[in-house]
């Protein structure tokens, strides 16, 4: 029997997880929910379009609900909504906020009877369980996480809210010295300067003033004020290009040491080259969704996180399967 899928949200994130749930094998595309007018909302597979404020009557017709907005805006308010009818998933990434999240659709979750799984993705989600595996098999170590060489969305838009800014394109890139370093095993205290630069590509208006553009970038707090920044301005074309996709990736280490006095000496990592960031992110979304499904039918209710989920709900093979073939 599939898993039914319904989709809340129709962006790049939407599009990924509609091309992932057409290719499971397990999986049904039930219909795609919009705050937009459906009838202007074009999908790639055809498959069907509903208004937003009609999903809570389609929840028997719905396995789980992959919530696809922003962290910012979005998901605050729809996960907790959406867990009211269905068990969700989303991609929540505002790691600060993120116990506060997590209090609020529990209790949804625990009112309604269903399940929901927040802050899944790769980081949060991937990177998470490796530092979590990690940590518990070297105790004695340090943590590094580098992101890149890849677009930020969030950056790229600070940048075109710049008065005289056209469009613009933000890659965060790991530096490779501090990278060598926690590779050796050498332990380094690495500041947040010292681990990444920022590579903004600026379209600029005509007559803006490029010399104020650059400024403002390199001395936004919070952005570009602790990093070393490079501002290379290209024009439209250039840009659409050159840029046009959303690269992302990264590494996550742990160097530790075992052995009565620490004398042997260890590194873990594991990293990720994604060509594109919302179609990784929207493949883990699903194979999460498929683990929603089976705890929920073992009766598993409130909100849970990718700690929470044995690797064996994400497969789609059975138990006996897996063991057969990959343990």
């Amino acid at each position: 029997m599939s898993i039914k899928i319904g989709i809340a949200g129709y962006g790049n994130l939407g599009r990924g997880v509609e091309a992932a749930v057409t290719n499971a094998p397990d999986m049904e595309l039930v219909g795609i929910f919009t705050r937009r007018d459906p009838a202007t909302v074009k999908t790639a597979t055809g498959a069907k379009v509903y208004k937003w404020e009609d999903a809570k009557s389609m929840k028997d017709d719905i396995d789980v609900m992959i919530l696809c907005g922003d962290s910012a805006n979005d998901l605050p308010e729809q996960t907790p909504e959406m867990s009211q009818y269905f068990c969700c998933i989303d991609s929540f990434d505002t790691h600060a906020n993120i116990p506060t999240h997590f209090a609020k659709v529990d209790e949804v979750c625990k009112k309604a009877g269903t399940l929901s799984m927040i802050s899944v993705g790769w980081d949060p989600g991937m990177f998470s369980l490796n530092r979590i595996y990690s940590q518990a098999i070297l105790p004695n170590g340090n943590d590094y996480t580098f992101w890149g060489k890849g677009v930020s969305q969030g950056h790229s838009d600070a940048i075109r809210r710049i008065e005289g800014v056209a469009d613009a394109r933000q890659y965060t890139v790991p530096v490779q010295s501090a990278l060598d370093k926690v590779r050796a095993g050498e332990n380094p205290e690495l500041t947040t300067r010292e681990k990444h630069t920022r590579e903004c590509f600026v379209v600029a208006k005509e007559g803006a003033d490029k010399a104020k553009i650059e400024n403002e970038i390199k001395t936004m707090p919070n952005y570009f004020a602790d990093y070393d920044t490079t501002v290379t301005f290209i024009s439209q074309e250039e840009l659409d290009r050159d840029h046009k996709g959303i690269p992302h990736g990264g590494m996550v280490f742990r160097t530790g040491v075992t052995g009565l006095n620490g004398e042997e000496k260890h590194v873990i990592e594991y990293k990720l080259t994604l060509e594109s960031n919302p179609g990784f992110t929207s493949s883990v979304l699903t194979a999460y969704a498929r683990a929603a499904y089976r705890m929920h039918n073992e009766g598993t209710v409130g909100c849970k996180t990718v700690f929470d989920v044995a690797p064996t709900y994400l497969h789609p093979d059975t138990a006996d399967e897996q063991r057969a073939h990959l343990l």
